[in-house]
């Protein structure tokens, strides 16, 4: 079994917690790829999680082999989650809190996706691979008065997060139910990662 550096392109917070039920030990390297030079009209949901997916991690390793380090077999591991709204918006992180808030009264009551890409760019036996992949959870919210809409907003909570709000936090409150993987709402399908390394002969 081949050994492997392993490098998150994400400084998400929930995404390295979650990727250390995988490997204990890893590297943080926040992808310096760019969102807005894709066109987000151009893709179904699914697709553009994976595409910025692949973008995000293709930067990251293309940069570490540039940089001609000491790193062994780079495992580079990027992440992107979209949130689908009942009407197919692509929701990313609210922009004030009157964009929050039309948000969350949007999915108040209803069924929405969250769909996250992973992607894998690694060198395995002296070859360049990759390997992408999505996976999509259903969630149910509550009815939400004005009230409880207001309330989360002062938290704080929505603006760093897609469809704003954090189903790991206080979000978590105004979820019902959810039909999928729970982890992949927080940020990393890391069950689906796993067996998908294993899969490959990371693991």
């Amino acid at each position: 079994m081949e050994k492997f550096n392993v490098i998150l392109a994400s400084g998400s917070p929930r995404r390295k917690e979650l990727l250390r039920l995988i490997f204990p030990e890893f590297e943080v390297f926040p992808s310096p790829f760019d969102e807005e030079s894709l066109k987000m009209g151009d893709f179904t949901p699914e697709t553009l999680a994976e595409t910025l997916s692949r973008c995000k991690a293709e930067a990251v390793y293309n940069t570490i082999c540039n940089q001609n380090t000491n790193s062994i077999n780079p495992l580079v591991i990027g992440g992107d989650t979209v949130v689908v709204s009942p009407e197919g918006e692509v929701m990313g992180k609210p922009r004030d809190a009157a964009d929050a808030g039309r948000m969350l009264g949007s999915l108040s009551g209803r069924c929405h996706q969250v769909i996250t890409g992973v992607s894998l760019f690694y060198r395995q036996a002296g070859a360049e691979k990759s390997h992408t992949f999505s996976v999509l959870t259903k969630v149910w919210f509550y009815p939400l008065s004005e009230a409880e809409i207001a309330g989360y907003i002062e938290s704080g909570e929505p603006f760093d997060k897609a469809g704003g709000y954090g189903i790991q936090g206080l979000g978590g409150m105004l979820a019902e139910k959810i039909d999928g993987d729970y982890w992949n709402v927080v940020g990393l399908p890391a069950g689906r990662l796993k067996r998908e390394l294993t899969a490959l002969g990371i693991l």
